[in-house]
């Protein structure tokens, strides 16, 4: 990697605070603002991490007017998403931003068509395409090891009822934030699902299925591809239903299968024939990463922010500086990212049509084209 430096803004200091400590030691940073609405979150982030006061911002509307940044990372709520990207995007920013990518089809072609026009780096920061799991099952299929995939199901379970979550989650529908289910499963199976078929499971409380509209408390998908023998599976949920949040994914395979752990630190399980199985801890995948931020994979390195979600993945997995390191890579070599917009759109509107198929009934539901 060439000695480029990016000017980065972090937007939303919640879980975006997690990134700044990341791309203050990335080789290929420059400056670093922060943005928050918020001004004694702006001023207690902003002095824990000395990031000077002319590059904090309480506007989100200012930092794409700055000539002195060249990224943006939207860390923010999902309904926010798309009309950060799209002012970052038609202001000729590189932009980050997290998942789910919009909430609509036509949403998702605007970002796309924004960043055609402009011809800069977007990239969703799905943490599942980056856990440890991922890429050691990954690597497991690229070597031949797993063989052919025979059916691959996913997860994401999650009880929202805690405190500390905004008013806009309450009956949020499923599938509209599936990409941390959905993601690894296309990943992994190469492919874009062609339809899918939806159903909804149980009921939500009048006070959350009333404010989207939508009654299940539980969606559970299966996806067809054109070009793939292989059907996919995919649970999710938010509320009203009781377990220890998952993000996991199972591959079954013609030479080796993968489990991921029931519970949090069970341990996954490896099967390499009919009768036995092993448990596996899947390892750091620092090696791969700049050594300057490969320490952030590790367990260790993260502290208990007070969500189960991020609690689960011990730091999403050790996601988080694979997020950071590929979309500055994908700057600083000037291409895509590895989850650009027609990715991004693909694994968000596999959720959005999964949703409308379980509002439909379990009809069959065609999901876009993207190219």
């Amino acid at each position: 990697m060439n000695d480029k430096k990016v000017n980065v803004a972090i937007v939303g200091l919640g879980f975006g605070k997690e990134f700044i400590p990341i791309y203050q030691r990335h080789p290929n940073i420059g400056k670093i603002a922060i943005c928050t609405r918020n001004p004694k979150t702006l001023k207690d982030v902003g002095d824990a991490f000395d990031i000077p006061v002319d590059l904090r911002f309480t506007d989100y509307s200012e930092l794409p007017k700055r000539d002195d940044i060249d990224a943006i990372h939207i860390v923010t709520p999902i309904l926010e998403h798309y009309k950060q990207t799209m002012l970052s995007l038609e202001a000729g920013k590189h932009t980050a931003c997290t998942v789910p990518m919009a909430t609509s089809i036509k949403e998702c072609e605007d970002i796309i068509a924004a960043k055609k026009k402009v011809n800069k780096v977007y990239m969703m920061m799905e943490t599942s395409l980056y856990t440890r799991e991922f890429l050691y099952v990954k690597n497991l299929l690229d070597s031949g090891k797993i063989g052919e995939i025979q059916f691959i199901r996913s997860d994401h379970m999650q009880n929202m009822s805690l405190t500390g979550w905004g008013d806009y989650w309450r009956g949020f529908p499923p599938f509209l934030y599936g990409t941390h289910a959905l993601s690894p499963v296309l990943a992994l199976i190469g492919e874009k699902p062609e339809y899918v078929i939806c159903n909804g499971s149980g009921r939500l409380s009048e006070d959350k299925a009333e404010k989207y509209n939508s009654p299940w408390a539980v969606e559970t998908a299966t996806f067809n591809f054109k070009k793939s023998d292989v059907v996919a599976e995919s649970t999710r949920w938010l509320f009203e239903t009781i377990r220890q949040c998952r993000e996991g994914f199972d591959v079954y395979g013609t030479k080796m299968s993968f489990e991921w752990e029931l519970a949090i630190d069970d341990k996954h399980t490896i099967f390499e024939n009919i009768e036995d199985a092993r448990k596996v801890e899947c390892p750091d995948a620092d090696a791969i990463l700049p050594k300057e931020i490969a320490g952030f994979t590790k367990r260790e390195a993260i502290t208990d922010t007070g969500h189960s979600s991020f609690r689960q993945g011990i730091g999403h997995g050790g996601s988080h500086p694979h997020l950071v390191h590929e979309f500055i890579s994908a700057i600083v070599e000037n291409r895509d990212s590895a989850v650009d917009s027609i990715n991004a759109a693909n694994i968000t509107c596999s959720g959005i049509c999964a949703h409308e198929s379980a509002m439909k009934g379990g009809e069959k539901v065609y999901i876009p084209n993207f190219e």
